[in-house]
């Protein structure tokens, strides 16, 4: 399926460094820019137009929501993106939430879109905020890319269970097309922590600007190396702070009496399938870290395909 498999040299997530000039000769043919954020529940529309941004050199626009409030998030963000872009698409479970735009006058080029769900069960102690995720499948232009948003198990003990819903998921998602898709994209809370490294010095560390020493200890990056999940996967460097655990309304970590340890539990994961033919430059991966309305910062990757003809 692409996720998950036996344990072999090639496994672990291939770290890719951002370059921001186009490195194509040759305009792109595809610029796609993924935004992911754990909302806790609430929303602001001053938020989500920071969210959507005012530089739109991107052709579709992905935003994957977590702890999604189950009012006006749609009608916001649609209103953030209508001069340049539209809505193509959409896929809900309760408060996990995915939306594409497109260009406008660029529903000529979707020849298929299908959205789907899976749950994982149970609601993570807070009713209406399930486990799960939505994916939504596109052949745009001629190129067949499936995104999958999802919110998995919290606390730093339950590596396991994460593990067993991202193989949960792909198996419900992903097994049906093997094979035929150019682009696989995951993203959302997916709730890995940092391993056997407690808070002080982890703050201490992101303080003095040297979290690119707790890289090493990411759970997501240790269970791919292992062979566990995301095998063939790509990301970006993690050259931004932990985007977990914030006082709402600010951009110092939690202060409340769980005093939580920082983690990058929200991420963005490619896939190319053929990269013989298709090849793909990531121009950004970085947390949003002016926008203050939820405990998490939102993450934002702009990834741009080529064909590559003979």
């Amino acid at each position: 399926m692409g996720l998950v498999g036996n344990k072999s040299p090639q496994d672990g997530i291939r770290t890719v460094k951002a370059v921001k000039s186009c490195s194509f000769p040759r305009k792109s043919d595809l610029c796609i820019r993924i935004i992911t954020w754990n909302m806790n529940g609430k929303v602001s529309y001053e938020d989500l137009v920071e969210l959507v941004g005012k530089d739109r050199k991107f052709d579709l626009l992905i935003v994957g929501l977590q702890e999604a409030p189950k009012t006006n998030v749609a009608q916001f963000l649609q209103t953030a993106s209508s001069p340049t872009h539209v809505l193509l698409g959409k896929a809900k479970l309760q408060s996990i939430q995915l939306y594409l735009f497109g260009p406008k006058n660029s529903q000529t080029l979707v020849k298929e879109l299908k959205a789907e769900r899976h749950s994982v069960g149970g609601f993570g102690g807070l009713i209406g905020r399930k486990k799960g995720a939505v994916a939504i499948r596109i052949n745009y232009d001629d190129i067949k890319m499936v995104f999958i948003a999802c919110h998995l198990s919290a606390h730093a003990n339950k590596v396991d269970q994460r593990n067993e819903e991202l193989r949960h998921i792909s198996n419900s998602l992903l097994s049906r097309d093997k094979g035929t898709r150019d682009l696989t994209v995951w993203l959302g809370d997916l709730n890995y922590r940092i391993q056997d490294v407690s808070n002080r010095p982890v703050r201490s560390l992101i303080h003095n600007h040297l979290q690119s020493v707790l890289v090493s200890k990411d759970q997501l990056l240790q269970e791919a190396e292992r062979g566990e999940i995301f095998k063939g996967y790509c990301e970006g460097t993690l050259g931004f702070k932990p985007t977990y655990k914030y006082n709402v309304g600010s951009s110092n970590y939690d202060t409340s009496n769980k005093v939580r340890v920082p983690a990058w539990t929200d991420r963005i994961l490619y896939k190319i399938q053929d990269t013989e033919n298709i090849k793909a430059t990531l121009h950004s991966y970085d947390s949003m870290d002016q926008v203050n309305g939820s405990d998490h910062k939102p993450v934002k990757a702009d990834l741009c395909l080529k064909w590559i003809h003979d």
